[in-house]
């Protein structure tokens, strides 16, 4: 996967189509991500402790990685990601614009 962790993302597709957000977790073995803010679903929580409270907490889920596109910080469209060798270094670069990604 190209994505990474603390990158802005879109949506492409699903309930949540055209919300942005940051990647939180990259889960590479089933290609999903989990992204703030998107794909949130409810999930029954039992008390594990005494004293402490149980009940139904709003959380992310993953999604699956080929749903979402990066953004770009420059020209701020939804682009694919591409690479480039600079002072044998490898740079992510956006593919519309050619800027130096993070």
């Amino acid at each position: 996967m190209k994505l990474r962790k603390g990158d802005n993302v879109i949506v492409l597709s699903g309930n949540d189509k055209g919300k942005t957000g940051e990647v939180l977790e990259i889960i590479p073995s089933t290609q999903k991500i989990i992204v703030k803010g998107i794909n949130i679903r409810k999930k029954h929580v039992k008390p594990r402790k005494a004293g402490e409270e149980g009940g139904i907490i709003p959380s992310e889920f993953p999604i699956h990685s080929s749903k979402v596109a990066l953004l770009c910080p420059k020209c701020g469209k939804a682009t694919k990601i591409g690479y480039k060798i600079e002072d044998n270094k490898k740079v992510r670069i956006c593919k519309k614009c050619g800027a130096e990604l993070k």
